[in-house]
């Protein structure tokens, strides 16, 4: 039985950032598993929104006092869960925070969900196509494009293309475009 939490609503800008794996401790420590390797946005938020497997659009507001690395995941506490029976109830929860909480990245630093949906030009102005996803390809970070049908029956496609500063010569979000070295043949 979930831990009796306060019903929120989802803000406008919350972002997906992990979920709740299973309890850890006696004391109503929980096991998260980060989006991303770098969950500094977990850490930085002092109150995370979660969603409930199986309860549908359902939104809870937990203040988290604690959370901290441990080995492979991320390990963090709540006065409004005071044991392990309580942060097991949570398995399989959904971790959402506000993206307005998110630590300022540094020059030339972006958090993938800020690139998801930006078009992309290479130097000519030609469109390559908008942003759908990133991958971590090991030492570089790749874009997967959508790419527009060029003629009518024509199927969307896909382009990769390395997010390395080579390759990538501007990143406007203000204006939601990436301007590349690429061309549409390659």
């Amino acid at each position: 039985m979930l831990p009796t939490l306060d019903a929120a609503e989802l803000p406008a800008d919350a972002i997906e950032v992990g979920r709740i794996v299973d309890a850890w401790g006696i004391k109503g420590w929980f096991k998260v598993l980060p989006h991303s390797a770098e969950p500094e946005a977990l850490f930085t938020s002092k109150r995370w929104f979660l969603q409930p497997p199986g309860n549908g659009r359902q939104v809870f507001r937990l203040p988290i006092r604690d959370a901290r690395e441990h080995t492979d995941c991320i390990v963090a506490h709540s006065d409004e869960v005071p044991d392990r029976n309580a942060a097991e109830a949570l398995r399989g929860a959904r971790i959402f925070v506000p993206r307005s909480l998110f630590p300022t990245p540094g020059d030339d630093e972006y958090y993938w969900v800020d690139l998801v949906g930006l078009s992309v030009v290479n130097r000519e102005g030609v469109a390559l196509g908008t942003v759908r996803e990133l991958l971590a390809t090991g030492p570089q970070t790749t874009l997967v494009l959508e790419v527009s049908p060029a003629a009518e029956g024509d199927k969307p496609g896909e382009r990769l293309i390395p997010f390395v500063s080579a390759i990538v010569d501007k990143v406007d979000l203000a204006g939601r475009l990436i301007v590349a070295d690429w061309q549409p043949d390659y």
